[in-house]
């Protein structure tokens, strides 16, 4: 899927298309998610991917914007279960700028990136997200959507700093 768009809960235009991480505002965007990441997690617990890794072939990188202001970004990483043949997906570096918190980008970049997943006719979805008190919001964004609770999976290993999530497609 190249492109998506919808109305914001102030009735703006809001689009989903996808973008290069190393993009001047969105490497600031997220250089700021890795802050926040190392400042509320142990580094060990840090799964968040810079700009560089998320430039990777196997992952397909979006941004949020209105008027080409950016509201956030989200990735979608594919999981091979066998070389050359993806099955699954991994949620990666979902952000939402601090201007535009509130204002349903985080549900509208999901439900993009989920979208994108179905139409690769992937089986399931994951993610990995920390269990502070920091990610609570973003771990009801996932519930809300459908996510439950599972093993780690792609080497990932337990952790208590981290939940590890799916969604069965």
């Amino acid at each position: 899927m190249k492109s998506a768009a919808s109305a914001g809960k102030f009735g703006s235009v809001i689009s989903i298309d996808r973008d290069d991480p190393s993009r001047g505002d969105v490497h600031q965007l997220l250089s700021e998610h890795l802050a926040d990441m190392f400042a509320t997690s142990p580094a060990e617990s840090v799964h968040a991917l810079d700009h560089s890794a998320l430039s990777a072939p196997s992952i397909t990188f979006w941004t949020a914007r209105e008027d080409g202001g950016l509201l956030g970004c989200g990735a979608l990483k594919l999981l091979e279960a066998s070389p050359g043949s993806p099955v699954h997906g991994e949620i990666k570096s979902m952000r939402t700028a601090a201007s535009a918190r509130g204002r349903g980008v985080a549900t509208l970049m999901l439900r993009h990136i989920l979208d994108d997943a179905r139409a690769r006719n992937l089986e399931r979805v994951y993610l990995e997200t920390g269990t502070e008190d920091y990610f609570a919001p973003a771990r009801r964004l996932y519930a809300r959507n459908g996510f439950t609770e599972c093993p780690p999976f792609a080497g990932y290993v337990l952790d208590p700093n981290s939940v590890f999530m799916e969604l069965r497609l």
